[in-house]
């Protein structure tokens, strides 16, 4: 059974539809796959959180 679900692109807007064809989903292309890549990258979009200082990494205490 395929399951076939309306999707914006959440870089262009673009609708389509999560199918297993489409090897960029949720993207639209690899244009905006690769946007999105370089947004996370160039720290763009970041995750919230509390500031974390050298030597409170977790494998510091190894």
């Amino acid at each position: 059974m395929t399951m076939n679900k309306d999707i914006t692109c959440p870089q262009c807007g673009k609708k389509g539809t999560w199918t297993t064809e489409n090897i960029f989903r949720p993207f639209c292309s690899e244009r905006c796959r690769l946007i999105d890549l370089g947004d996370w990258a160039s720290e763009k979009h970041q995750i919230p959180g509390k500031p974390v200082e050298p030597g409170e990494w977790p494998e510091d205490d190894e």
